[in-house]
This record gives C-alpha cells, sequence and structure tokens, in this order.
C-alpha cells in the first residue's frame, strides 16, 4: 500500500469500554488509559468535541501523553454540524450573552446564533486545535452532518465556507442523509463537489434502509480518506431513548471486516494516509475490531506493556 494506513477506534473513554476490562487496573486515570490506548493504536478520534468546545489545555495534554507521530481526528462541535445544542453545554460567557429568550429554549440551532455569538466559536474551536496542529498531530476535523442536512444550494455553500473558517485544518465531512450519495447522478455530484473544494468524504458502514443510511462507498476526494464503522445493528440505528453505547452494539465478524480489507487497501493507493476508525463503542467491541483489521491489513500488531 502506497499510503499510510491508520487503525484505531472513537473515543477511548466510553464508559462501557472502560467497565469492559480492556484497561489493566494500574489505568486509572485519563492520562493512563490514553498512554495505554496509544501502546495500542496509532490514531484516535476525540468525540467530546461534538459535546462542548474543546479546550487548549486538554488538547496539549492529549499531545504531551502520545507518542511523535500519534494522530488525534476531532470531531466539531454540534452546534457547527446543524445539530441540536443545549445552551447550557455552551461556555458559561457565551450562554451569559444569549438574547434572553434563547438561554430559555431546550436546544439552539446555529441559525438561533447571533452573527458575532458564532463568530467568536469559531475563533475558540479554531485555537483549541492549536495545540494538536502544532505538534503534528491534528488529524482532520470530521464534520458529521444530521439527516436533516439535505443536498441542495445552501447545504453545499455552508460545506464550503468551512474551509475559510478551519483555514489551516483538514475538513472532512460525513452526511447521514442517503440523498447525497444514494443515486448515481447524486453521488457523482457530491463526489465531484468534494474534490473540488479538497474535502476528504468520511467512507461508512453502517446500517442500510434507512433514509439516514449512506451507501458503502470507498472513494477518495482528497490526500487523506477516512473510513468510519459504525456497526450493522439496524434494530438500534434510529431507535430513540438509547445511549450512545447501546446505539452502536455491533461486533463485526472477521468475514465482514473482509470486505473492507480489499477497499481499503485500494483507496491507500489513492490516498496519502487513510483514518480507519471504529464507532461501535460498546465494551471492547472497537478495540477488539480495530485490531483485526489492522492484523488483516498486513499490520504488525503487538501488546505492550503500558508505560505507566
Amino acid at each position: 500500500m502506497a499510503g499510510r494506513v491508520l487503525v484505531g477506534t472513537c473515543s477511548w473513554t466510553d464508559r462501557t469500554l472502560l467497565e469492559s476490562g480492556w484497561y489493566p487496573p494500574e489505568a486509572r486515570t485519563p492520562a493512563d488509559r490514553l498512554r495505554y490506548y496509544a501502546l495500542h493504536f496509532p490514531i484516535v478520534e476525540v468525540d467530546s468535541s461534538y459535546y462542548a468546545l474543546p479546550s487548549p489545555r486538554n488538547a496539549v495534554l492529549w499531545a504531551q501523553r502520545t507518542p511523535e507521530h500519534f494522530v488525534f481526528d476531532v470531531k466539531a462541535f454540534a452546534l457547527f454540524t446543524h445539530h441540536p445544542t443545549p445552551p447550557k453545554s455552551l461556555p458559561r460567557d457565551i450562554y451569559e450573552a444569549l438574547p434572553g429568550q434563547l438561554k430559555e429554549k431546550r436546544n439552539l440551532y446555529y441559525r438561533d446564533f447571533p452573527d458575532d455569538l458564532v463568530d467568536e466559536m469559531w475563533r475558540r474551536f479554531a485555537e483549541s486545535l492549536l495545540p494538536l496542529d502544532s505538534t503534528g498531530k491534528l488529524g482532520v476535523v470530521l464534520f458529521q452532518f444530521p439527516p436533516w442536512f439535505r443536498p441542495g444550494r445552501e447545504s453545499r455553500e455552508y460545506i464550503a465556507s468551512l474551509r475559510q473558517r478551519l483555514p489551516q485544518y483538514r475538513v472532512a465531512i460525513e452526511f447521514r442523509q442517503a440523498g447525497w450519495l444514494a443515486e448515481e447522478r447524486d453521488r457523482q455530484q457530491t463526489l465531484r463537489f468534494l474534490r473540488e473544494h479538497g474535502l476528504p468524504l468520511a467512507c461508512v458502514d453502517e446500517p442500510q434502509g434507512f433514509s439516514s443510511s449512506v451507501p458503502p462507498l470507498a472513494e477518495v476526494t482528497a490526500p487523506v480518506a477516512i473510513v468510519r464503522f459504525h456497526g450493522r445493528n439496524a434494530a438500534t440505528w434510529e431507535a430513540r431513548g438509547l445511549t450512545t453505547a447501546e446505539r452502536f452494539n455491533y461486533l463485526y465478524s472477521p468475514e465482514e471486516l473482509g470486505e473492507w480489507t480489499p477497499r481499503i487497501r485500494r483507496l491507500a493507493q489513492e490516498a496519502d494516509e487513510v483514518h480507519v476508525l471504529f464507532n461501535n463503542c460498546y465494551r471492547d467491541y472497537a478495540v477488539r475490531n480495530a485490531r483485526q483489521m489492522a492484523q488483516a491489513l498486513g499490520q504488525k500488531v503487538e501488546r505492550q506493556e503500558p508505560l505507566l
């Protein structure tokens, strides 16, 4: 394979992963767990940044606790991907600056915010990524759009604007709306748009047959290619009231992973780097499948003793 393939998981701190026994008893703190994780995988996705704006201090610590060539992909804050955002998840001063009627809402959306507050949140988000970027450890900033983010002129203009908002970072796009990629004509239009703007498409493996389902494509639209494995649990994919772990409760079989190994090898022939991330974050399912995928791709996987 020409391009470097990095295999890892989406997050390293999920409660059910901690309960699974994958981490040794001596890995008691977040710092210990990240160091231990980094002995096994060269990449991880930060998902806490989806729920709240990350702090530069945390990014400094992440960089310090991982090896030189370790990579962090960072999920964009929910507000920036048009997801509902609880007012209390905002920084206190941003919350206090909101117009009074917005503070009373259960959830806010991007369109609700005054322009000056939007600009300030973008500035803080970009600033929080600098410690990872300056150490060469920032991979991509992943924007995962919701099912109601449909293809159209306004949506494409918003996606294109992300490069202006985060000019020094690599922005990647994941869709949860079939209309972007399900039909051949729409697929080609979307892929052409992403290539024109140098934006990686997050290829996905996920349950099919829903309006939020995107087909399992393997396409390179930028120098970095991304594949995210969400599991194939159709019963929980759009179910309400579930925890994240419950929604992605799925363990891939070796045969299912084998469907993707030739596709990932092909991506590596076309891209400079391929990020393969497992989001089936129920107990130790993601770390187990990530190790299996790395082995299937011919990568040396060794269990090392943690440096605690």
